[in-house]
This record gives C-alpha cells, sequence and structure tokens, in this order.
C-alpha cells in the first residue's frame, strides 16, 4: 500500500560452526592463569601427584584440563562413573573436570587417587571451588586432597579479557577495532563464556544488518544482554567457554 514502511530485509546468517580450540598454541597467558599454565607445562614435574585447578566457570580450566590431556595422554574420567575406570587405568595419568559440579562420589575419588599414587602417577582435578569447600566427609578422602596441590585460577583480567575477543573475531574473519574490543572488555562480565556470547551476537547482529561491528552496535548488543534479550531474532547462542585464543607474549 502507498505509504506504507517496509523494512529492509535482513540477512539471517548461516551457523558455520566455528570450533572451540583446545592447543596450547590457542590459550591466552595472563596474569589470571600464568600460574596454572605454568604447572600444566612443566608436567610430569609436579609438586604432588594431585592437582587441583580451581578457578570459577569461564576462567578457562577446561582448555588447560584438555592442554594436559593431550599432552600427558590422560585418560579422561566422567565425575559419575570414577570406579568404572580404576581397573583399567594401569599407569596411565588421569584427569576429571569439573569433579565439583555433581555430588562427589568420595569412595571412588579415594580409591582413584590411591590407585594413582601407587603406580607412580598423576591426576588433575578441575573444580569452581577449593577442595576444602566440597564437603567431603570421608576423613580419608580429606586426608588425600589435603596433600594435593591446588592451584587457583583467578576471573579474566583485562589482557586475557581483550585476546580472548580478538581472537574469537579473528577466528571469525572479522576486523573490530581495538577500541570497540576495549568497551566490550569495560562492560562486560569478567568469564570467557560471556565473552564467546557477545562475540557471537555481534557478529551475527552484523551479517543481519550487513554493517561493520562498531561500538554502537557493540552497546545495543550489550545493554540487550543486560535485560535478558539480544537474540536478534536468530538461533541463541550454545553457551561454553574457554579454549579459544592464541598465547599472548610480550
Amino acid at each position: 500500500m502507498a505509504g506504507e514502511r517496509t523494512d529492509p530485509p535482513r540477512q539471517l546468517p548461516l551457523d558455520l560452526g566455528h570450533g572451540t580450540g583446545y592447543s596450547r598454541d590457542e590459550l591466552v597467558v595472563s596474569g589470571a592463569n600464568a600460574q596454572a599454565a605454568a604447572l600444566v607445562d612443566r608436567w610430569p614435574d609436579w609438586p604432588a601427584p594431585v592437582v587441583v585447578l580451581a578457578g570459577p566457570p569461564g576462567s578457562g580450566k577446561t582448555h588447560l584440563a584438555q592442554i594436559w590431556q593431550a599432552h600427558a595422554h590422560a585418560v579422561a574420567i566422567a565425575p559419575d562413573s570414577i570406579g568404572e575406570h580404576i581397573g583399567g587405568l594401569g599407569a596411565s595419568p588421569a584427569l576429571i573436570d569439573d569433579i565439583d559440579k555433581l555430588p562427589i562420589d568420595e569412595q571412588g575419588l579415594f580409591h582413584l587417587i590411591n590407585t594413582v599414587r601407587g603406580a607412580g602417577s598423576t591426576l588433575l582435578l578441575t573444580a569452581r571451588r577449593f577442595p576444602s569447600a566440597w564437603r567431603v566427609v570421608l576423613p580419608d578422602l580429606i586426608s588425600r586432597l589435603k596433600a594435593a596441590a591446588t592451584i587457583e585460577i583467578h576471573e579474566p583480567d583485562d589482557l586475557l579479557l581483550a585476546g580472548v575477543i580478538t581472537k574469537l573475531f579473528a577466528d571469525r574473519q572479522v576486523e573490530v577495532e581495538p577500541h570497540v574490543v576495549q568497551y566490550l572488555v569495560r562492560r562486560i562480565e569478567r568469564s570467557l563464556a560471556t565473552a564467546m556470547r557477545v562475540v557471537e551476537r555481534l557478529d551475527r547482529a552484523a551479517l543481519e544488518r550487513k554493517t561493520p561491528i562498531t561500538r554502537a552496535l557493540a552497546a545495543e548488543t550489550v545493554s540487550a544482554m543486560d535485560e535478558g534479550q539480544g537474540e536478534f531474532d536468530i538461533l541463541d547462542v550454545e553457551e561454553g567457554c574457554s579454549g579459544i585464543v592464541r598465547s599472548l607474549r610480550p
């Protein structure tokens, strides 16, 4: 009809499956995770046969664990099936990611630690909290966990977060001005998972609107995410974290 306003057609971006990498070369190292990265790099020269990497969700624990698993040829064990792996583990190193995500199998973990120690091997556990906060009641397991080496991974600092965001955009072959990256660093929640979501949504919004990623678009996107929106009429982003960027070295 005459005078009726018509919106320009919008392009629905395709999900090209931008993968999450877990190699050592894709790890951003900063003050937030330098101690944990150094420990992973120095294996098998570890201060204890059992090491715990503790940090908040989105801090990169899984990335570091995957780097170590590949380097050590470790056996990945699910927290809810520890007992199924003990008999066939032998002298192989073992990894349990997110050990405190589910109620801990105390008997299973105790026997696993004994198996690892007896074989002269190593066990890496990642967790959101320090072992003292796991509410373990088995005295023998409490004793074993006290002997473990615990390394804290802090929330991403500015260097780590900026490196993550820059690399995520580069993986998508998207050029973004440094001032836009710095704006995002100042505004978003300090987690790698949030960085992944905001980059995904910005890329999709820019493709849909056929515009470059500007500070104005970044501000709109972050504000929408803060308000629980940010969908832009497209598929939501799968939550994930870690393993997404290249090392930053001076």
